[in-house]
């Protein structure tokens, strides 16, 4: 009997062992799996972006720090609190001329609390641009790049900003077409048309519930020829943003995360490193935000329309020291536990 028993037990023992070395086998095998995935989805967003051969992907397949040519200039001011402030720029390259931004935005991640804060500044804003005077904001880029507006908001607004984040709008088509291939829901709320002089930007769109792709979808955020003018093109920005942050922590958008940084990464420029962004993109997809707050600076009950001296122009003016207090009580007020 006791023979027995030992044998049952030593039986018993062998299957648990078994088990476990079969557990652990699978584990480690959806480990090997999950990083194959995702260093091919990674490789093919790539390709896809650069449009490059599969030999050409292979040649290029480790994620690489972002090439930026703004990096060394940038004096970002790292707060060393829990929240990570980005100057995020929206620019319009084309050919040898000065990039133009036409979407200005400070995003704040808060890594304690997980939320998520956008605040955007038109670019007719009239600031002081140190060591230049006043202008419209957007001119700030325009004379130094992100390091210059990055010193104005600081100057004028007194936000402190530790990266920078610059995308051309062609990544912007590139990344909703990788995130919905089948386009992007929205609710076009009137008729929408516009052609520039040479016919480098053509918006025409038909209002209606439709599901617009990477192209539509900039036309929509950009169009600001009707009366809401600039106002309703940064409410559709902020809009989208939202139904895009739907879309990107669904079960679809996590798989094809790694394909995503791919897609954006030719068409980035960035002084935050690869592993940083892939760190806060892990964070923010395991802890995903349930609302992208938003607001809109100069605020409604704070601005009002001025010309100035050319080449300045028509500018939004606004109570600087009110705009300031809005914008510093908005990112440092302290979400209730």
């Amino acid at each position: 009997m006791i023979a027995l028993s030992n044998s049952r037990r030593l039986r018993k023992k062998h299957q648990k062992k078994r088990k476990l070395k079969l557990t652990l086998g699978l584990f480690a095998l959806a480990i090997l799996l999950t990083l194959g995935y995702s260093g091919f989805e990674y490789i093919s967003g790539k390709q896809q972006a650069l449009g490059s051969s599969s030999a050409e992907a292979e040649e290029n397949n480790s994620l690489e720090e972002t090439k930026s040519k703004y990096k060394d200039s940038f004096n970002g001011v790292d707060n060393k609190d829990h929240k990570i402030n980005v100057l995020l720029l929206g620019i319009d390259q084309r050919d040898n001329e000065i990039p133009r931004t036409d979407t200005i935005m400070i995003a704040q991640y808060d890594t304690k609390a997980g939320t998520t804060k956008i605040a955007s500044l038109m670019r007719d804003t009239y600031v002081n641009i140190p060591d230049h005077g006043y202008n419209k904001i957007n001119a700030a880029f325009a004379i130094g790049g992100p390091e210059l507006l990055r010193q104005t908001i600081s100057e004028n607004f007194g936000i402190e900003l530790e990266y920078y984040s610059i995308v051309d709008f062609e990544g912007f088509t590139q990344v909703v077409d990788t995130v919905t291939p089948e386009g992007l829901e929205v609710d076009v709320e009137k008729d929408m048309y516009y052609k520039s002089q040479g016919g480098a930007t053509h918006i025409d769109l038909e209002a209606g519930t439709q599901n617009l792709n990477g192209e539509e979808l900039l036309g929509y955020v950009r169009y600001r020829s009707d009366s809401q003018g600039d106002y309703g093109r940064v409410e559709r920005q902020q809009e989208v943003i939202n139904l895009l942050k739907e879309e990107i922590i669904s079960i679809k958008g996590v798989l094809k995360a790694p394909r995503l940084i791919g897609t954006l990464q030719p068409y980035i420029d960035t002084n935050m490193g690869s592993g940083k962004i892939l760190k806060l993109g892990k964070e923010y997809l395991l802890n995903p935000v349930e609302e992208v707050e938003t607001l809109r600076i100069p605020t409604d009950d704070n601005v009002w329309n001025e010309r100035k001296e050319y080449p300045i122009g028509l500018v939004l003016a606004h109570d600087e020291e009110k705009t300031k207090k809005t914008l510093q009580d908005y990112f440092e007020e302290e979400e209730s536990s």
